[in-house]
């Protein structure tokens, strides 16, 4: 009887582990296909302006000025903070951000967090310092696609996109720096609430009142409950100490002497459903990629379906020169996209790409393009499927020479440390050092990556 028992229940856990297998997996081998709204829709927006539009910009590439950028706009909010991010740890960066949310809160600033629900799962839910922050009157958290196990199918989309906003003033957008890569970061001046700030806000709105949000856990589970009230009590010392440490995180707000002014920002942004999606930022970079002579683009990660390639093969075909930048196999921190990359750079080669491998050691995690001397494309769309069709992702298109010239004298210096594929052995010599091996532990992952997992390449 017992042994019928365990039968049947392996059988019925076999049962589920296919349901969630074959409903997370079936609605994503559809990709839909760019529609002619969308293509209607592009070809309407003005992405070059003349004059002065209003905003200006600066580019922020280190990671502790973007961290001080974002608690210096927080600390000088007045009505209204917005954060929305696919990931938020409370590690050292993250509990500094709590404590200057939670000091907003208390002075009477409506805060607002928006987080995927994967990682809210695996890092916010048992974690005493975010229900702080949301056992605050004026702090709603919600998460975006919170994980159903009854509802395979709506588990692959993920919260991909990264901004802060405050009140009219200012907002933050890119790819979000940690310690462990390279991003880039643009910090947007607002006067009195200009298109692209009102384009960002509508986006974020979308999403915040969408059927894909549901509210962050009222209360915090019975093991981490006591240990709320301490948390909060850190904080609020967290926040004095900051003050006292790193006065100049809090001095008053300044456009200052370093912020370019912009012609003009315009947002591209995925639909924000958490099923199969149209490709739209993936079409809008490509579009604006194929007006240019000279392009260089910067994604950690390359993986194409046909049509992907096809987009880059056109704009290779009409540009002069089309440079992209990716981590070498060697030096990808993921698994999916190292393995991907090693079986199909010969394919991206072929397509007319001058391909420059990052090979410093440390992962590379820029998202950005430039266009001649006068567009530039920052944001947290990576060159994979995933961004294309299953992730929000959002880029910001901005129109200034001076911006422009800026993200090109930057993504230079990241250049400079990498190694031209297209001739390798001239490249090594000319550098005096060979790129990183592939540590034999590494290269026998990718190899079962690549057996187990080289199907599943339409989900990476």
């Amino acid at each position: 009887m017992l042994i019928q028992c365990v039968k049947r229940l392996a059988a019925a856990l076999l049962l589920y582990l296919v349901f969630l297998l074959v409903g997370a997996v079936v609605p994503f081998l559809f990709q839909p296909a760019v529609s002619r709204q969308t293509k209607k829709k592009f070809q309407e927006m003005a992405f070059c302006g003349s004059g002065d539009g209003g905003e200006r910009a600066a580019l922020l590439w280190d990671n502790g000025e973007a961290l001080a950028e974002r608690i210096r706009l927080i600390t000088h909010a007045r009505e209204r903070v917005i954060l929305s991010t696919f990931e938020f740890r409370a590690d050292t960066a993250g509990r500094q951000v709590l404590a200057a949310l939670l000091a907003a809160a208390e002075r009477g600033v409506e805060v607002q967090v928006l987080a995927d629900g994967v990682p809210a799962l695996l890092r916010m839910r048992k974690n005493p310092y975010f229900h702080a922050l949301s056992a605050q009157k004026k702090v709603q958290i919600r998460l975006y696609n919170r994980p159903r196990p009854w509802a395979p199918w709506r588990f692959m989309g993920r919260l991909h996109d990264k901004y802060l906003i405050v009140d009219e003033t200012a907002y933050i957008l890119g790819g979000q720096p940690g310690q462990k890569n390279y991003d880039w970061d643009v910090l947007v001046w607002s006067q009195g609430g200009t298109d692209s700030l009102l384009q960002l806000t509508g986006y974020f709105e979308r999403l915040w009142d969408g059927g894909a949000c549901t509210p962050f856990p009222s209360k915090a589970p019975s093991k981490i409950r006591r240990q709320v009230p301490k948390a909060c009590g850190d904080l609020v010392q967290l926040y004095v100490r900051m003050q006292a440490e790193r006065p100049e995180w809090f001095e008053p707000l300044c456009q200052g002497p370093r912020t370019i002014p912009v012609r003009k920002i315009r947002l591209l942004a995925n639909p924000t459903t958490p099923y199969a999606k149209e490709p739209v930022v993936c079409y809008g970079m490509t579009e604006l990629m194929s007006g240019g002579r000279q392009v260089s683009l910067h994604t950690p990660y390359v993986i194409c379906n046909r049509w992907m390639l096809g987009r880059l093969r056109q704009v290779c075909g009409r540009a002069e020169r089309v440079t992209l930048m990716t981590n070498s196999v060697a030096n990808n921190g993921n698994p999916f996209g190292a393995m991907d990359y090693q079986t199909h750079r010969g394919e991206l080669l072929d397509a007319g790409l001058h391909i420059l491998e990052y090979d410093s050691g440390v992962s590379y995690h820029g998202k950005c393009a430039v266009i001649d001397d006068r567009l530039s494309l920052v944001g947290s769309f990576n060159y994979d499927m995933r961004s294309a069709y299953i992730d929000t992702e959002l880029m910001l298109v901005l129109d200034s020479e001076a911006f422009c010239r800026t993200l090109r004298e930057k993504m230079a210096e990241y250049e400079r440390e990498a190694f031209p594929v297209n001739d390798a052995p001239a490249a090594m010599r000319s550098q005096c050092r060979a790129p990183q091996p592939i540590a034999p532990r590494k290269q026998r992952r990718l190899r079962w990556t690549r057996r187990l997992l080289g199907w599943a390449r339409f989900l990476m």
